[in-house]
């Protein structure tokens, strides 16, 4: 797969300490009661949209859903299916009532819409939450119930799914910047590392005009994941015509505030002309 990326995507934008320095890739991946769990950074839900479409199943269903890219006069945000409705999306409104009253993770209205219209619904704004879970056939109110109170109750860091017959997809994103996924496909934490590279080469490479960069193929991927379970990547050299990614192996997963990993275990190349993707072994770490 091939995103876009431009000056104002998630790891241009976003700036760790006082100086302002560039955000590093953070990446981590655990598998639990048959989930497999990842937090990760930095990524705008619409550079992943798809990603996650590709994983999801029939229909999405946005439970919480907030933004300052839609106000009224008021400055009050526009209902989800408002929002839809000016993103040319057709989906299904549905009213949470009771179930959203003070609870952190919900928004009074959820949506449902085809997977294939994820990307067109995310297009050209940012949420500062955005919460959604995938469901197969067409949704019924009382599915829809039972969605948002799986989210609602859900305990921090803990698997959903298991306890949604037919949901093989959880998205969550904060700041537009971090992210936790949760998804019953083994494949779906390799192609987010991959976007996540292929985001962070990007954003070295990105001017005036957006630039075009392929994802590193999964096989590369997966043995980043199958070494590590917790990964942090900063860009080293970069010119016109490659782009150096150190990726050090973290113990626990890198909080924002931490200092970066001194120790680099593995390098990613981005050829740029010719568009392919190498991983080697840090010299000194073979």
């Amino acid at each position: 797969m091939v995103v876009e990326v431009g000056r104002h995507g998630a790891f241009a934008v976003n700036r760790t300490g006082l100086g302002g320095a560039p955000f590093p890739l953070s990446f981590s991946a655990c598998e639990a009661s048959g989930s497999w769990m990842v937090d990760a950074a930095a990524a705008q839900a619409t550079e992943l949209a798809d990603v996650l479409m590709r994983a999801a199943g029939d229909t999405i269903v946005v439970v919480d859903l907030a933004t300052s890219s839609f106000m009224d006069e008021d400055y009050v945000q526009w209902r989800p299916s408002r929002i839809a409705a000016e993103q040319g999306v057709s989906c299904q409104a549905h009213l949470l009532g009771a179930l959203a009253s003070g609870v952190a993770g919900l928004s009074e209205e959820a949506l449902a819409m085809r997977r294939d219209d994820l990307p067109r619904f995310l297009a050209g704004w940012s949420a500062y939450e955005l919460t959604l879970v995938d469901m197969p056939g067409r949704p019924t109110p009382g599915r829809l119930d039972e969605i948002a109170l799986a989210i609602g109750t859900a305990a921090h860091g803990r698997p959903v799914l298991p306890g949604l017959a037919g949901s093989r997809l959880r998205y969550s994103g904060h700041d537009d910047c971090y992210l936790a996924v949760e998804s019953a496909d083994r494949a779906v934490p390799v192609a987010l590392l991959s976007r996540l590279l292929a985001l962070l080469a990007g954003s070295a490479l990105a001017g005036a005009s957006p630039v075009e960069v392929p994802d590193p193929a999964s096989a590369t991927v997966t043995s980043l994941i199958e070494d590590g379970a917790h990964w942090v990547g900063v860009l080293g050299a970069v010119s016109e015509n490659m782009v150096t990614v150190s990726l050090s192996a973290t113990a626990v997963p890198w909080r924002l505030g931490q200092r970066l990993p001194e120790r680099v275990d593995r390098i990613a190349r981005y050829d740029v002309r010719q568009r392919l993707w190498q991983l080697t072994t840090a010299p000194g770490q073979g």
